[in-house]
């Protein structure tokens, strides 16, 4: 009994902690590394930091499946599309916009892989694509994502389903090596993006130190800690109930944007976004094919 509570207290507590990821980022970008040069940064550490455990183990990546390989880089993409994205759009928008993903990854179960999907799991792109509407056109304007922030969020969910699919599917890499390649991947897509967004960081002598340690604990607790607490604890819990409790990172970032940013929502965008939710519950509820194939 210990175990699953324990596992269920650290996803709960990795939504929490992803909720309020913002306040770093937009810190290190305050004090100089603007744009992408600040997730670059984070996570090119991060990166560093977990090298030598991959170093250490030398079957850590060797013949390892390629696109297993592939789907984790392209996952720490997408995760860096969401981090730049924090700092041209509203918190709660572009975390909302994330959490639509289900609906990718249902149509990707579907149309791509030729999986049969539950009924409930149609239900929840019903669900999902009225709260987007609602969430970005309840003002009457064309709901489609109005800014660069929530561009990147929407695509980089887009991403982010490829990813997990792939990675479910075809990765056999043990989770220390796989943080390494999902934070190299971020690394390599905010060095691309980071020239197009901001001129080449110009840093003032009394910032250095203060951006060091941002960047370090960023990357340490954030990108290391806390997934490789999340990669233990899913493994010792079912999909439906690390879905579910991952949903407090919506709150948590939308109660801490509202606070500390001043970041209000309007209705349409409290009501879309909790349609957006309810479909990210209902993608991962469990239901009796869900059932049959776990007996199997």
């Amino acid at each position: 009994m210990r175990t699953p509570f324990l596992a269920s207290a650290v996803v709960l507590l990795t939504g929490i902690v992803w909720g309020v990821y913002w306040v770093p980022v937009r810190a290190v970008a305050d004090l100089g590394l603007d744009g992408a040069w600040g997730t670059g940064a984070i996570t090119l550490a991060a990166a560093l930091v977990l090298l030598p455990f991959v170093l250490a183990d030398k079957t850590a990546l060797r013949g390892r499946d390629v696109i297993g390989i592939a789907s984790i880089l392209l996952g720490g993409a997408a995760f860096a599309l969401y981090s730049i994205g924090f700092l041209y759009g509203k918190v709660a928008l572009v975390v909302l916009l994330w959490f639509f993903s289900p609906v990718w990854s249902v149509l990707i179960a579907r149309y791509l892989l030729g999986l049969t999907v539950p009924r409930l799991r149609l239900l929840a792109i019903v669900v999902g694509l009225s709260g987007l509407f609602i969430m970005l056109g309840g003002d009457g304007s064309i709901p489609v994502p109005g800014s660069l922030g929530e561009w990147m969020a929407f695509i980089g969910g887009l991403v982010w389903a490829f990813a997990t699919a792939g990675m479910r599917l075809r990765s056999n890499i043990t989770p220390l090596p796989a943080a390494f390649l999902f934070a190299l991947g971020a690394a390599l897509t905010s060095g691309l993006a980071a020239p197009l967004l901001a001129p080449f960081p110009t840093l003032a002598a009394e910032h250095l130190s203060t951006i060091a340690v941002y960047v370090l604990l960023t990357a340490s607790f954030w990108w290391v800690l806390s997934i490789a607490a999340l990669m233990w604890a899913t493994l010792r819990l079912d999909p439906a109930r690390v879905g579910i409790l991952l949903m407090t990172e919506v709150v948590f970032g939308a109660i801490t944007a509202a606070i500390f940013a001043g970041e209000r929502l309007s209705l349409s965008e409290m009501i879309g976004g909790a349609l957006v939710i309810l479909c990210g519950v209902l993608e991962v509820w469990p239901t009796k094919s869900d059932a049959t194939h776990a007996a199997a």
